[in-house]
């Protein structure tokens, strides 16, 4: 896989541009940290074209990722998650998507059969804080980070690509994947 942390970000929304969620629509924001920062990869789950629905790259502060759950679908291979962590940040993409798509997200995080939860956070992003911003947070942790397989490997690093996130952080979290391939502990 080719990396370069420094390609342009995708195009995002500014509060003043135009949404395709009109003021009848019930809308949530979503902040995606792992394969659904990738909007191509979203938009499988969500059935439309989630480059729509992207507000831009934001920053969960006082917490850190890891990969704490074993996918029910890939053999050996780590999922990401959220866990609390002063002075420590994630960054992500956040999303205004419509509610019609809330039911297809959770099925995705499989939260009928407590893969992941729902929990609401406050994000930054462009400059402003929003609260009540649901993510997902692995319900049953593994004592251990399990090492992503290749293929969630590049789909979170094509996601952060796409994003736009930091370029240190795109470097954190290339090395860190790494060091967890290759049974480093950190």
């Amino acid at each position: 896989m080719s990396f370069d942390p420094s390609a342009p970000p995708f195009q995002t929304h500014t509060a003043s541009q135009p949404r395709t969620i009109t003021h009848t629509d019930r809308a949530f924001y979503y902040f995606a940290y792992g394969s659904c920062m990738c909007p191509v990869d979203l938009a499988r789950t969500i059935e439309e074209d989630a480059h729509q629905f992207v507000v831009g790259r934001g920053i969960l502060q006082n917490y850190r990722l890891a990969f704490n759950r074993l996918s029910p679908k890939r053999k050996s291979c780590g999922v990401l998650d959220v866990v609390p962590h002063a002075g420590s940040h994630v960054e992500g993409v956040l999303y205004h998507l419509p509610w019609r798509v809330s039911e297809k997200l959770d099925l995705r995080e499989e939260v009928p059969t407590n893969g992941y939860r729902q929990t609401q956070v406050t994000v930054e992003c462009q400059g402003r804080r929003f609260p009540s911003v649901r993510t997902y947070v692995v319900v049953n942790k593994t004592p251990q980070e399990v090492p992503p397989d290749d293929w969630y490997f590049y789909i979170v690093m094509r996601g952060a690509m796409t994003a736009g996130l930091s370029r240190d952080y795109s470097w954190r979290l290339f090395n860190h994947m790494k060091r967890l391939q290759r049974g480093q502990t950190l």
